[in-house]
């Protein structure tokens, strides 16, 4: 359809289209009228960027983090915060309407929530921290009240949020440094006990003193050894070559009967040259140098004897030390156990120590969390009692009508027109037919032919023009 035909149309059927549209547009004021008065009241907060108190960072204030604040003050929990704020779920007028809309089934309170949320609108600024809290309502104190309450109950339940948390880990880590202190307290004991059983204490300087009792011991089992060895040498050296030895050069009653034995060899070889072997003399001279001889050899073996008395002597020494070098060995080695043993007790007890600190501080911080009331949203502009109502806007809804009206009455003649198609022009009937127009007859005053007075109905109608 051109517009050509759409204006033709409209003439043709424009006391329709003149229906419809004053129609609508009086359903629109009409239902205005009609219409509940309704009033909003707004309150505004703020959820401004500072420094907490007890975490010591600033709070965020991104576009994310308004939208979330923009969630729970539209969240359920807010809204039923507001009914109990406002005890409307004691108010009988409440509980007769909730009566009558579910039958007593489900909860007033969720129900009420439900209903105060329809009336809440929550929007954000663009370019700034500032959040608009308002609440259409019949009554305009009631909105004002419902804006306030729900500016209070939103600030609230942000102190819980940041509240609650802080409140459950206080009660775990409670619960966690009652555990550890049992646990400090056993590894305590048990490390008093192996203290008490092996008289080893922290700053114990027994290790160092039984350390130095093995070097002295390792020293004199050298020194011994070395003693040893120079006595069996010497001993050895006496039996070989006892001429030779020391100690029987250096012992002066060998040296004086080695003395007598030369004196008495001498006398031997003057008397055997005069008197001969069979004299008395020979004889007597022969037994005293045997005699000497005895004795020398007598001597030697018991310088002997002393020395290899010695030997034996440093044997049993170094025996002993070596005994005691094992034994000290041992304890030694049984202290450095039970020092580690200890040491590793005392780890347990610094680490037991150290970890129930640790929790005892965050216990600290945590019971301080969870008792602060203070929050970084803060009410700029409290709800005041509106006294222009919000709604109906009898000028908008006329607007709206006048353009409803509109809307509908040209889609009505557009959907009768290609319902019904009419001629109205000679370009209808080309497109219609597909035929050649030879003539067109123009429009006829009905008044002034007899031929439309003598026909029904023909006076005061508009007669088409003819197209032959």
């Amino acid at each position: 359809m051109t517009f050509r035909q759409f204006v033709l149309a409209l003439r043709a059927r424009w006391f329709l289209a003149c229906c419809i549209f004053g129609a609508v547009s009086a359903a629109s004021l009409v239902l205005g009228f009609l219409s509940v008065n309704l009033y909003t009241a707004s309150a505004t907060v703020v959820a401004e960027s500072k420094a907490d108190p007890v975490e010591g960072y600033l709070l965020p204030t991104s576009t994310g983090y308004i939208a979330t604040q923009v969630d729970i003050i539209s969240s359920p929990r807010v809204a039923q915060r507001v009914v109990k704020l406002l005890r409307m779920d004691e108010v009988a007028v409440n509980q007769r309407d909730w009566q009558d809309a579910t039958g007593g089934r489900g909860d007033l309170t969720t129900w009420l929530a439900i209903k105060l949320d329809k009336a809440l609108s929550v929007t954000p600024s663009r370019d700034s921290s500032v959040i608009d809290i308002a609440v259409t309502w019949s009554d305009p104190k009631t909105a004002a009240t419902l804006a306030n309450a729900f500016a209070e109950a939103y600030i609230d339940t942000n102190i819980e949020l940041k509240v609650d948390p802080a409140r459950q880990y206080t009660t775990w880590f409670d619960e966690r440094s009652r555990a550890l202190r049992v646990d400090l307290q056993a590894k305590q004991k048990r490390l008093a006990d192996l203290q008490a059983q092996t008289g080893i204490v922290a700053t114990d300087g027994r290790l160092d003193i039984e350390n130095a009792r093995l070097s002295e011991l390792s020293t004199e089992l050298v020194a011994i050894q070395s003693q040893r060895q120079d006595a069996q040498s010497r001993q050895k050296q006496i039996v070989d070559d006892p001429d030779s030895a020391q100690e029987v050069l250096q012992s002066q009653v060998i040296a004086g009967l080695k003395s007598d034995l030369s004196r008495a060899e001498a006398k031997l070889q003057d008397v055997t040259t005069n008197l001969g072997k069979n004299h008395p003399d020979y004889r007597t001279t022969a037994a005293e140098i045997a005699g000497l001889k005895s004795r020398i050899a007598d001597e030697t073996a018991k310088i002997a004897a002393s020395i290899g008395g010695t030997a034996q002597v440093m044997a049993r020494r170094e025996s002993d030390l070596r005994a005691a070098i094992d034994a000290q060995r041992k304890r030694m080695l049984d202290m450095t156990g039970q020092h580690d043993q200890v040491a590793v007790l005392q780890n347990d007890v610094v680490t037991a120590q150290r970890n129930l600190d640790a929790v005892t501080q965050r216990l600290a911080q945590s019971s301080l969390e969870s008792q602060t009331e203070q929050t970084n949203i803060v009410l700029l502009t409290k709800a005041v009692e509106p006294l222009i109502r919000s709604s109906p806007r009898y000028s908008i809804n006329l607007l709206v009508g006048i353009l409803l009206g509109l809307i509908l009455s040209v889609a009505t003649v557009i959907f009768l027109e290609m319902r019904n198609r009419r001629v109205r022009e000679e370009s209808d009937l080309i497109q219609l037919l597909r035929v050649p127009v030879f003539g067109v007859v123009p429009y006829i005053k009905p008044e002034g032919s007899r031929i439309f007075r003598a026909t029904p109905g023909a006076v005061g109608r508009r007669v088409e023009p003819s197209v032959i």
